[in-house]
C-alpha cells in the first residue's frame, strides 16, 4: 500500500498510526496538496490527503472512509483500534467533532495565512468553531477515568483527539491558550509518549503554492 501525505496532516497521521497498529505494510509518500499536487492527482483527482493506494491499485480518500476499510481488512480480531457495540456513538461522535474541529483550523490558517487580508467574519466563525468543540471535547476526556477514552486500549478516537491537538497546538500556536482544556492536554501528552506516535510524526511546516 501507499499512504499519500505529510505527517503534520492529523488526517494523514491517523491513517499512518493505524497502519501501524495493524502491522501493515506501506510505503509513505510525503507529498504536499500545494507543492505536490500533480503528483497526487495521478492517484486521486480530488488532490487531498490522506490518499490510500491498496495493493490492487484503488485509491481511497477521506481518513474515517479509509480507517472504516483498514478495520474490515484486518477482521475483527486484529481491529484493536475500533469500538463496536454499545461504544460505537460515543467513538463516531468524539471522532467527527476532532475531526471537524483539525478542518475547521486548517481553515482558520489558510485564511490567516494565504489571504493577503483575512476576513475578520470568517475568522472569527472559525476560532469559535474550534475553541467551543475544544471545550466539549475536553469535559468529555475529563469525564472518563479510563487511561484512554473507552478503556484501556487505544482507539481511533483517541488517536484522532491527540493528533489534533498537536496539530492545532503547533499550526496556530498564536491563535489559541491551552490553558482551559487541560485534559485534552494531557491526553495528547500521554498519546504522543507512545511508540507509534513518535514513529508517526513530523514538527508542522505551512508548505505555500508553489513550494514543496
Amino acid at each position: 500500500m501507499i499512504l499519500i501525505g505529510q505527517y503534520d496532516s492529523p488526517f494523514v497521521r491517523r491513517v499512518a498510526i493505524a497502519l501501524s497498529t495493524y502491522g501493515l505494510a506501506f510505503e509513505h509518500k510525503p507529498w504536499s496538496t500545494f507543492g505536490d499536487v500533480d503528483q497526487i492527482a495521478t492517484f486521486n483527482p480530488l488532490r487531498r490527503v490522506p490518499t490510500l493506494v491498496f495493493d490492487d491499485g484503488q485509491a481511497m480518500v477521506d481518513s474515517l472512509a479509509i480507517l472504516e476499510a483498514l478495520d474490515d481488512l484486518v477482521g475483527p480480531e486484529r481491529a484493536s483500534l475500533a469500538r463496536p457495540g454499545a461504544d460505537r456513538r460515543d467513538f463516531l461522535r468524539i471522532s467527527a467533532f476532532a475531526a471537524g474541529v483539525a478542518d475547521k483550523a486548517v481553515s482558520l490558517l489558510y485564511e490567516r495565512v494565504l489571504r493577503e487580508q483575512a476576513f475578520p467574519l470568517w475568522v472569527e466563525r472559525c476560532r469559535a468553531q474550534v475553541a467551543e468543540t475544544l471545550t466539549l471535547l475536553d469535559a468529555e476526556r475529563a469525564k472518563r477515568t479510563t487511561p484512554y477514552l473507552f478503556d484501556d486500549r487505544l482507539s481511533h478516537a483517541d488517536v484522532v483527539l491527540a493528533t489534533m491537538t498537536r496539530f492545532v497546538r503547533e499550526a496556530l500556536s498564536a491563535e489559541f491558550d491551552w490553558r482551559p482544556w487541560p485534559a485534552l492536554v494531557a491526553h495528547a501528552e500521554r498519546c504522543e509518549a507512545l511508540p507509534v506516535f513518535q514513529a508517526i510524526a513530523q514538527p508542522y511546516r505551512l508548505v505555500k503554492p508553489g513550494e514543496s
